[in-house]
């Protein structure tokens, strides 16, 4: 039985715009530097990390001893047309309304689909899971990658925004035969 955390990463400045963030490679605002700096994290031996700068400063900030290990795959959706923008500014955009509609299962428009987003997810966790052999294992990912893990793996089964966890948050979990059983949240 391996131990898996799931860290979303900490506060950006598009983040506190409320904005939608997926492709941009924003780092980290003061606001959430200091708040990776203010809480204790449960430890681990092997940080595997999206390649965004964003989730790179969090494991920096929160394992600095620790080796980081990157698999591009686990970057954020990207977010096509809406990239950058918050629901104020797309507030009456046709496309995003027929997005909302769907439950935020279409694909964004110019963007990625939410089953092709999902699955290269998973496929990195796999690979990251088969590559890394640890213990103890933390992920510091985006809150759109941790949610496609979790929907996926999670039992008892729950659907894919059951999974959102705010900024510098996430999971303790045991991963055992390709499931995934969440002890506890931080």
């Amino acid at each position: 039985m391996t131990k898996l955390i799931f860290i979303r990463h900490g506060k950006t400045s598009g983040n506190l715009r409320g904005a939608y963030i997926g492709r941009t490679d924003e780092p980290l605002c003061a606001e959430g530097i200091k708040e990776l700096e203010a809480k204790t994290f449960p430890k681990a031996d092997i940080v595997i990390s999206s390649p965004m700068k964003r989730c790179i400063q969090t494991a920096g900030i929160i394992y600095p001893d620790v080796p980081i290990r990157i698999y591009n795959d686990l970057r954020e959706c990207d977010f096509g047309d809406f990239e950058g923008r918050n629901f104020a500014e797309l507030n009456g955009n046709r496309d995003y309304q027929a997005w909302i509609d769907s439950g935020g299962t279409m694909a964004f428009p110019n963007g990625e689909g939410h089953k092709d987003f999902t699955d290269r997810c998973c496929n990195a966790f796999l690979q990251a899971i088969s590559d890394n052999e640890s213990k103890k294992i933390a992920f510091v990912v985006h809150g759109g990658t941790l949610m496609s893990v979790l929907e996926r793996f999670a039992v008892p089964k729950k659907g894919y925004y059951d999974y959102m966890t705010k900024n510098g948050c996430g999971f303790l979990t045991e991963f055992s035969d390709g499931k995934i059983q969440i002890i506890g949240e931080f």
